[in-house]
C-alpha cells in the first residue's frame, strides 16, 4: 500500500488525528489537496505565523487571514465550528503537544472524539514526532517517505523541459548517465533534489551523468547538519591498493547492486562486510575505495560521538545516525576498529550500567532488520574484543581476514607508493626491496619510503633504490613486536574468514621448520 493510498484509507475510516512525520510540507499538503479534490472535502492549513487559511494560500495575501487562530486553542475551535467536511493541515504543531501544554492536549483529545462522528479530519504535519501520553490512543501515525526514483525522474523531466528555452545549456544525459545520476540523488528530498539539479545547471551550463559528485555535495550538508556523522569525500581507488585480488573480484561484481536491474533480478542488496587484520594492511583504505569504486557517498560511524551523559542518549543517538544514513541511502557506512567500539559489551552491566551493551544491541538489531541500502563496511584488528553476535551470518554478506602482504603484493605496493611519491619504478630495483620488507604491513612500506625521501632530500641527493634499503633495515615491523597476536590471529581466520589475498602457497619466504 502507497502512502497516497493509506492516507485516503484513513481518512474515509474516519481516523480523527493523523500525524505525518516528515520534513516536506508541501509535498505532503499536495498529496492532501489531491485526496480531499476526490473526495469533494475543502483543505486548510493552520501554522503559527498565519493562523488557519484555506491551502494554497500565499504568504502576501491578507485576505483570508484571521489573526485570532493564530492561537491554537481557538483555531481548534474553528475546526469544531467547521459544518462542511474538510481536512485541517497543522503545520509544526509538535511544540504545542509538550507536557506543558495540558489545556491543548486535553482540547485535542475532546475534539478527536468529536470528529469521529463527521467528515472532518485533522493531520498534524512536523519533521519530529511528538506525542504526549494523552493523545496515544487517539493518534495515527505515518512516517512519509522519501521520493523514489520515478518521482525524481518526473522532477528532472520537468527541469530538463524548463530549459530548453537557454540555448547555452548543454543536457547531456543518455539512459545510464540519467540512471547514474537519479541514483546519485536517492535519499534527497524533493526541494533538495530540485536545488541541487539547478546548481549543476548554473554552475556549468550542462546537465550529465558525470555531476554525481555534486549531488554527493548536497547529501554532505545533510550529514554535516546532524552532527553525528562524519562524511568522507574520498578520491582513493582500488589502483592505491595493492594486493587484495579475492575481495576486490568480490567488491566489482557487486558495483551495480544497488540498480534497479538487480531488484528485478531478484538480488537484494549486499549488507555488508567485516575485514579483520593486521594494522597497517589497507583496510580502511578499502572502505574509502569502495566508495569511488560504487559512486556512493561514505559516511564514518564514530561510535564514542554516540556515547551521552544522559541516560538513554547514548541510544537515541545511535538510532539519529542510523536514520541519517538511512536518509542520505544508497551510502557506505563505515565502522572503524569495531572490536574497540564495542569492547567490554558483555561486561557492561558491570561497568558502564549497560550502555555499552545496549548501544550494541541497537545496532545489531538494525544490521539483522534494515531494509535500506546502507553497505556496512566494518574493520577489526582484534578478535578477542569481538562480540560473537556479530559475526553471525546474515547480518553481514562476508567476513575477509587481511594478512601481511605476500612478495608479490609487496612489490605491487612498492610500485604504487613509489609512483604516488612522482618516481618511476623503472629506476628502482624491486627484488632486494620486497626481499628485505618481509613480513612488513603495507603502512610500514609506505613509511619507508618517505623515511628515504627524507634522507635523499637531506643528502641532497635523488631517491635510490638504497636510500629505500636503509629505511628498511632500520624499522621494525609489528609483525616481530606483536608475533604472538598475529600468529593467533590468523589461526582464528583459518576457516573462519575468507582470506583477502589469493590463497598464498608455499614460498621460499616461508621455510619450513625442522629439527636436526
Amino acid at each position: 500500500m502507497n502512502i497516497q493510498h493509506e492516507i485516503e484509507t484513513l481518512i474515509r475510516a474516519r481516523y480523527p488525528l493523523i500525524y505525518i512525520v516528515s520534513g516536506e510540507e508541501m509535498r505532503v499538503q499536495n498529496l492532501i489537496v489531491e485526496i480531499a479534490q476526490r473526495r469533494q472535502k475543502k483543505v486548510y492549513e493552520w501554522s503559527y505565523c498565519n493562523g488557519i487559511v484555506p491551502a494554497g494560500t500565499s504568504i502576501q495575501s491578507q485576505k483570508h487571514r484571521n489573526a485570532a487562530t493564530r492561537d491554537p486553542l481557538t483555531a481548534l475551535d474553528q475546526v469544531i465550528e467547521q459544518v462542511e467536511p474538510a481536512i485541517f493541515i497543522f503545520k509544526d504543531f509538535h511544540p504545542f503537544l509538550t507536557k506543558n501544554n495540558f489545556a491543548i492536549v486535553r482540547k485535542l483529545k475532546e475534539i478527536a472524539l468529536h470528529l469521529k462522528n463527521s467528515f472532518k479530519t485533522i493531520i498534524l504535519i512536523s519533521p519530529m514526532m511528538e506525542i504526549p501520553m494523552e493523545l496515544e490512543k487517539e493518534i495515527t501515525v505515518l512516517s512519509f517517505p522519501l521520493p523514489e526514483k520515478a518521482d525524481l525522474s518526473i522532477l528532472l523531466d520537468k527541469i530538463i523541459e524548463d530549459v530548453k528555452q537557454f540555448r547555452q545549456v548543454q543536457i547531456e544525459l543518455d539512459d545510464v548517465g540519467r540512471e547514474r545520476l537519479l541514483q546519485a540523488a536517492l535519499g534527497l528530498t524533493l526541494g533538495e533534489a530540485e536545488n541541487v539539479f539547478a546548481k549543476l545547471i548554473v554552475k556549468s551550463e550542462r546537465l550529465s551523468g558525470d555531476d554525481v559528485a555534486e549531488v554527493f555535495a548536497e547529501k554532505q550538508q545533510i550529514v554535516r547538519k546532524s552532527g553525528l556523522l562524519d562524511y568522507y569525500a574520498t578520491d582513493e581507488h582500488f589502483s592505491n591498493v595493492g594486493g587484495m585480488t579475492v575481495l576486490k573480484e568480490w567488491l566489482n561484481k557487486r558495483v551495480v547492486a544497488f540498480s534497479d536491474q538487480a531488484r528485478q533480478f531478484g538480488l537484494p542488496a549486499p549488507k555488508g562486510i567485516l575485514m579483520l587484520g593486521v594494522q597497517g594492511c589497507g583496510k580502511s583504505l578499502c572502505a574509502k575505495a569502495v566508495s569511488s569504486l560504487w559512486q556512493l557517498p561514505l559516511l564514518r560511524f564514530d561510535m564514542g560521538r554516540m556515547f551521552g551523559s544522559l541516560v538513554g542518549s547514548s541510544e537515541e543517538n545511535v538510532r539519529r545516525a542510523i536514520a541519517v544514513a538511512e536518509s542520505i541511502a544508497p551510502a557506505i557506512l563505515w565502522v572503524d576498529e569495531i572490536d574497540k567500539a564495542f569492547a567490554g559489551s558483555q561486561g557492561s552491566g558491570s561497568t558502564d550500567g549497560g550502555t555499552t551493551a545496549r548501544v550494541f544491541g541497537t545496532f545489531l538489531t538494525w544490521l539483522s532488520e534494515k531494509t535500506a541500502p546502507v553497505f556496512v563496511v566494518a574493520t577489526a584488528n582484534d578478535i578477542s574484543q569481538l562480540p560473537p553476535e556479530l559475526l553471525r551470518k546474515g547480518r553481514l554478506d562476508e567476513i575477509f581476514f587481511v594478512d601481511l602482504p605476500s612478495e608479490e603484493e609487496r612489490e605491487e605496493i612498492f610500485r604504487i607508493h613509489l609512483v604516488k611519491r612522482g618516481r618511476d619504478p623503472q629506476n628502482f630495483d624491486l627484488k632486494p626491496l620486497v626481499a628485505c620488507s618481509r613480513e612488513f604491513s603495507g603502512a610500514e612500506i609506505e613509511e619507508a619510503i618517505i623515511s628515504a625521501l627524507y634522507d635523499a632530500f637531506y643528502a641532497q641527493q635523488e631517491l635510490a633504490t638504497e636510500h629505500v634499503l636503509n629505511a628498511l633495515r632500520q624499522t621494525v615491523p609489528l609483525s616481530k613486536t606483536m608475533d604472538e597476536q598475529i600468529n593467533r590471529l590468523r589461526s582464528w581466520a583459518e576457516g573462519r574468514a575468507r582470506n583477502a589475498s589469493v590463497v598464498r602457497s608455499l614460498k621460499a619466504e616461508e621455510h619450513r621448520r625442522v629439527e636436526l
